[in-house]
């Protein structure tokens, strides 16, 4: 069996990597990114890639057909991954997230591939406070990272069937521990303020729900849907990817860091504006399409790896949130370094591309 993960060396992808490694000791793994954060690492005794059979470089824009030449299954995770990154570059975030997506589908469906794996995401439900959303509840997407996925799920279904079987994990929150990690996640940034200046500042007024993963247990739905068979659960399947009781209001995931870190002193910003994004999710399909494959950590292990991950890198940087833990921060060093346009393409690709156009001028 060959896979073919795409956005490999982003905060979930070492995770996968070793998932699929350890699943699949056989199978041929071929990772494919830009390596925008490829210098990201963190805790990693080796290579998170050297667990791969082969690593391409390459942007999801340009993807090739003979890329997906020979590939079983395609675990798509490559994106632009948050709501500030997605303010930042919207045109950009649909062209990667969403125009990509469906084209890399199409040259997989071509090609023969058999599964095809998309992380989707549970942002896509907005604000809803009503209850928790099921896979039929409406969507509501607020920024241009959920309308992203949706409009990506909407034109992957009519691809699916004839042998072709597409999963889409609508995942939620992530947190944990990652060989390249982020702080810019709801959890991981508490935990970095507990560990690193015993505060942690709630931006919001704490209200918020959010529904969260662990990246491992990301991994392991990943693996059953890598081989996901059309009778569980249909040729495509749009599931919401996670645990009923990892439901949680922001300031109750405070609160729950501040009982794993002895003194930590939780505030909120009461005259934040109202934080749209709320929600809560029903992960029952998963549980019965996935018995084998349900999240095994727990909040309070999540916060213990993540505070022992962080002592271990001896971190102690109070202003992380303007740190290259931050992916935003990454990208526009990256672009103030002269390393990468206002495309988000890298500059000696760009001038490479320049150079070859002249030439054919000259001709």
């Amino acid at each position: 069996m060959q896979i073919l993960i795409t956005g490999n060396m982003g905060y979930v992808g070492p995770g996968v990597v070793s998932q699929l490694r350890k699943t699949y000791p056989e199978a041929t793994l071929i990772g494919y990114d830009m390596a925008y954060f490829a210098s990201c690492l963190t805790n990693s005794l080796v290579l998170p890639e050297s667990k791969l059979d082969k690593q391409l470089f390459g942007d999801v824009r340009n993807i090739s057909a003979e890329v997906l030449q020979g590939i079983d299954a395609v675990v798509h995770l490559a994106a632009i991954s948050n709501d500030p990154m997605g303010t930042r570059y919207e045109d950009i975030t649909m062209d990667v997230n969403y125009r990509s997506s469906v084209k890399i589908a199409q040259l997989a469906k071509e090609a023969g591939v058999k599964n095809f794996v998309f992380a989707s995401s549970c942002s896509m439900y907005g604000a809803a406070e009503d209850s928790a959303k099921t896979e039929d509840s409406t969507l509501n997407p607020l920024t241009a990272y959920a309308r992203s996925k949706v409009a990506t799920e909407k034109e992957l279904m009519p691809l699916a069937g004839h042998g072709f079987t597409i999963t889409c994990l609508r995942f939620a929150t992530a947190c944990g521990m990652s060989e390249r990690l982020r702080l810019d996640l709801v959890l991981n940034d508490f935990v970095a303020g507990a560990v690193a200046t015993g505060k942690i500042n709630i931006l919001s007024d704490g209200t918020p729900w959010r529904p969260l993963i662990h990246v491992k247990d990301m991994a392991r739905a990943i693996e059953w849907a890598v081989t996901r068979e059309p009778s569980n659960g249909g040729d495509f399947l749009a599931v919401n990817t996670g645990a009923n009781q990892w439901n949680y209001q922001v300031n109750e995931l405070a609160e729950a860091v501040a009982d794993v870190i002895p003194g930590t002193v939780v505030t909120v910003n009461k005259n934040a504006a109202p934080d749209k994004r709320s929600y809560r999710v029903n992960f029952d399909l998963y549980k019965k399409l996935a018995p084998d494959h349900q999240p095994q950590y727990s909040l309070k292990e999540a916060i213990m790896e993540l505070r022992d991950g962080l002592i271990e890198m001896e971190f102690k940087d109070g202003d992380f949130r303007n740190s290259l833990l931050m992916r935003l921060k990454v990208l526009t060093s990256l672009q103030e370094h002269g390393k990468m346009n206002e495309q988000l393409e890298w500059e000696h690709q760009t001038n490479k591309m320049k150079s070859k156009q002249s030439e054919l001028q000259t001709a």
